[in-house]
């Protein structure tokens, strides 16, 4: 999320999400509240990712051979860019402060990010749509003018995070810890994502940036931490993902608290290709595609579904999403507000996320 985390793959498998979110069997009790949205072309721009989500990098196309008696160019062609899909966007899940009420002719979508109670998503012109909560004292919702040419969202408790085409940041919504306050000076990111009350930033060398919010030692980044591929932001913790596949967390430290252990990655965790932290269990995708799950399993969060693979997970408050390479969603845990009961017929499906107790996916255009 968001707060949470989700993790999209395109293509091949090798990773993102939330961020971020960013994806079994799923459990089907009340018809949840759906609520579809719309769609349009992607950015032609930088590539947008959802914020709590995980990709993996498309496989390089096959070599061409030139016909019989045609001179072979001197020097491969470049080919085109493949534009980044985009579609409409459907939510279900808890609807208790709109969070799944998708604007009537939304358009355009590339990605989402779930909050507690609200949603955003990304356009394919760099614009940004928030609906749900809209408590005047926070405006989680209320994208500021500075939001524009943005490539990534994220969502966090009752804030938000966009970054921008030039590597820059920028925060709304509650700043209570200072956590819609990006650093001064803060430049060449590559990467955002956003929890409970803090935020994660990575940058173009591979560091981590974390700032507000710090009452279990979330935003202590540990000293030396470097060549960082992916980050997401859980509800008091913070896991980072390393370019050799593996896995750091920090934060989760009060020794009272049922649910430490959030941020103590698996020994002998390794092949990770892309993380998503909930808040408080994490999903993680190997290179294989295979999901791994742990921390809070109280409703089954964590218990992956047999056989399942995936090009994004997303952890969401109590729940789990994945998006399979079919692009159909599946999902499991929690499931008190049908945000773990997929819509019948959800297909095509191109990006995830889970927030705290609602689901959004975009679906690809024309689907």
């Amino acid at each position: 999320m968001s707060r949470i985390g989700r993790f999209l793959l395109t293509g091949t498998l090798v990773v993102v999400s939330a961020a971020c979110s960013s994806g079994g069997a799923t459990p089907t009790p009340a018809a949840p509240n759906l609520s579809p949205g719309v769609s349009a072309q992607a950015a032609s721009s930088a590539t947008a990712v959802p914020s709590c989500a995980c990709t993996f990098p498309a496989a390089s196309a096959a070599g061409t051979t030139s016909p019989a008696g045609t001179a072979a160019p001197t020097a491969a062609a470049t080919p085109a860019p493949t534009p980044i899909k985009s579609g409409t966007v459907v939510a279900w899940g808890d609807d208790s402060a709109g969070q799944t009420d998708v604007p009537a002719g939304l358009t355009g979508v590339v990605a989402v990010a779930a909050g507690d109670e609200f949603s955003l998503a990304l356009k394919s012109d760099g614009t940004v749509v928030g609906w749900g909560a809209t408590d005047a004292d926070v405006g989680e919702t209320k994208i500021p003018t500075a939001a524009t040419n943005v490539t990534q969202i994220a969502a966090g408790g009752t804030f938000s995070l966009a970054l921008k085409s030039d590597g820059t940041v920028v925060g709304w919504g509650d700043n209570t810890y200072g956590q819609a306050t990006p650093p001064s000076g803060l430049k060449n990111v590559v990467e955002v994502s956003a929890a409970g009350v803090h935020s994660l930033a990575l940058t173009s060398d591979g560091t981590v940036v974390a700032w507000g919010g710090d009452p279990n030692g979330e935003t202590d980044v540990p000293a030396g931490l470097k060549d960082v591929a992916n980050v997401s932001a859980g509800y008091d913790y913070s896991l980072a993902l390393l370019k050799d596949g593996t896995v750091v967390a920090w934060g989760d430290k009060n020794p009272t608290d049922a649910t430490t252990g959030v941020a103590k990655v698996p020994a002998g965790l390794s092949g990770v290709a892309g993380i998503s932290a909930g808040y408080y269990h994490n999903l993680v995708i190997k290179s294989d595609g295979s999901v791994v799950g742990w921390g809070t399993n109280q409703d089954g969060e964590t218990t992956i579904p047999p056989g399942l693979t995936a090009v994004a997970v997303a952890a969401g408050g109590d729940f789990s999403l994945a998006l399979k390479a079919d692009g159909t969603v599946a999902a499991w845990g929690g499931n008190g507000s049908g945000e773990a009961t997929v819509p019948a017929g959800l297909s095509k499906v191109i990006a995830i996320d889970a927030g705290g107790s609602h689901a959004l996916a975009v679906v690809a255009s024309g689907s």
